[in-house]
């Protein structure tokens, strides 16, 4: 009996993950996709879901677009973004240092002694954000880093030898770091925020193709280009998509950690299910079905607010063409625009598993609307 047992208990909790899922997530983390920048990444995502649909579009900035049923007039979306924060080359100095500026929220706080690679039209250059040693700063008067004081160091004692290299003015820069699993219960590194969303959404296709779900409507698959600066991507391609219904997903603040506040932040935790978010922006008759199809599912979920905007890509969709029926599922992810971020491996199935009954849910021509229209009888 107690072997039955086992048995049961393992067949439930065995992964969604196909053989070639974390394979295409590590590559697919490991590639840079500054914003603005994305293509490359872009391509990799393309070619790991095509098996998975019928068609797919890119537009003029980069935003890709897998598309079921294309032909469907009722459309439903389901989005993530794209690109990573990074940083641009600004200022070469005569002695061959480069200062920098943002490329969306870049942290400038852990920049100092992180390795870097340059993107220019000769290839990668390699450089490190240099530091002066702690043995010759005066502690009494100890100097933060700030835009005003980091810098690259690419070995060049010249600015001519630093534009031999092919760096100039405007060339992206990202971080060196790569994904790694920590303890086996965490994907860490750079860029989770917000290329595991794509991920997810992709894992989505996948499932829906080998369960041979059919879907009553068109399906857009969208991985959106430059939201770290204003959700620009998202803003263009509702445009040419203009969607009935879309939910989408991103990451929020696990609050577990030190300097955390539950109080501003609230209380979310990885490893206890995907975050379902209220708010202006959000839709209350699709944020019930997602509830609804979590509850039926025994998918574990959290709650959140937000005061005004999400933040994320649902803004875009839902204040645009009239108001798009917009719907968020965050993933918790510590440490945020670092190069450690955090996620639990069990709630990136469970966003994996809500999204797939949620759209399962969705009826073709579903009326989301709060009030519905009667008929007027005149006397």
């Amino acid at each position: 009996m107690a072997k039955k047992k086992e048995s049961k208990k393992a067949k439930a909790s065995k992964s969604i993950l196909a053989k070639g899922s974390i394979d295409f997530l590590r590559n697919y983390l490991n590639n840079a996709s500054p914003t603005g920048f994305e293509t490359e990444g872009q391509k990799l995502w393309l070619e790991y879901i095509k098996p998975f649909v019928d068609d797919y579009f890119v537009d003029n900035y980069g935003t890709a677009v897998a598309v079921i049923n294309p032909d469907a007039p009722f459309k439903v979306v389901i989005e993530a973004h794209a690109d990573e924060i990074s940083w641009f080359v600004n200022y070469i100095s005569n002695d061959g240092f480069i200062y920098v500026r943002r490329n969306g929220g870049s942290d400038h706080q852990i920049a100092p002694s992180k390795r870097v690679n340059i993107h220019t039209d000769k290839g990668i250059v390699k450089a490190v954000f240099g530091w002066p040693a702690i043995h010759v700063r005066d502690a009494a008067k100890e100097e933060a880093p700030s835009l005003k004081n980091i810098f690259l160091d690419c070995g060049c004692t010249t600015k001519k030898e630093v534009e031999a290299l092919g760096v100039y003015v405007g060339c992206v820069i990202t971080y060196e770091d790569e994904f790694m699993i920590l303890n086996d219960r965490y994907y860490v590194g750079r860029a989770l925020d917000n290329r595991i969303g794509g991920f997810m959404i992709a894992e989505t296709a996948r499932l829906l193709k080998e369960s041979k779900t059919k879907l009553p409507f068109g399906l857009y698959i969208v991985n959106s280009v430059q939201e770290e600066i204003g959700l620009r991507g998202a803003e263009m391609i509702v445009q040419t998509i203009k969607p009935n219904v879309a939910i989408i997903t991103d990451v929020c603040h696990d609050t577990q950690t030190p300097m955390m506040s539950k109080i501003s932040s609230g209380d979310l935790s990885c490893g206890k299910g995907p975050v379902l978010t209220y708010g202006p922006a959000v839709q209350n008759n699709l944020l019930k079905l997602i509830i609804d199809a979590a509850e039926k599912n025994k998918i574990d979920f959290q709650r959140a607010s937000a005061s005004r905007a999400t933040g994320t890509d649902t803004d875009a969709f839902a204040y645009s063409i009239g108001g798009v029926p917009s719907a968020l599922i965050s993933l918790p992810l510590r440490y945020m625009h670092t190069t450690v971020e955090a996620v639990h491996k069990t709630d990136v199935e469970s966003v994996i598993k809500l999204i797939f009954h949620s759209l399962k849910a969705i009826k073709n021509n579903h009326d989301f609307k709060y009030i519905k229209k009667q008929t007027l009888v005149n006397k």
